[in-house]
C-alpha cells in the first residue's frame, strides 16, 4: 500500500486549494467554511481582523450570498468568529491554553 496516502480531503481545482469544488459531495458552504477556518488557522485572518464580507465571498467563489451566509455562520457557531453589526466578521482571538 501507498505511505503516502492521507485521508485528509483536499479540494483541488485548477491546481489552487482555495476553490470550491462544485460537483463535491461536501456542500458548497462547507467548503468555504473549511477554506476559511484554513486561513485563520495559518495566520493568514489573524485575530480581530476581518474576514471577508458575504460581497467578497460571493465574488470570490462565485457562490450565491446565501452561501456565502451560510458559510461565515457555521465559523460563528463554532466560535472562530465574531460579528459586529454593520463592521463585519472578525476572527476571535483563540481560547487561553
Amino acid at each position: 500500500h501507498d505511505s503516502n496516502f492521507n485521508n485528509k480531503v483536499v479540494y483541488v481545482t485548477d491546481g489552487r486549494v482555495d476553490r470550491i469544488d462544485p460537483i463535491a459531495p461536501v456542500p458548497p458552504y462547507r467548503q468555504i467554511a473549511a477554506i476559511l477556518r484554513r486561513r485563520i488557522a495559518t495566520g493568514k485572518y489573524p485575530p480581530d481582523t476581518r474576514i471577508p464580507t458575504e460581497s467578497e465571498l460571493v465574488e470570490e467563489f462565485e457562490v450565491a450570498r446565501s452561501t456565502a451566509r451560510r458559510a461565515v455562520e457555521v465559523l460563528r457557531g463554532e466560535g472562530l468568529i465574531y460579528t459586529v453589526p454593520n463592521r463585519g466578521s472578525y476572527v476571535r482571538q483563540p481560547p487561553e491554553a
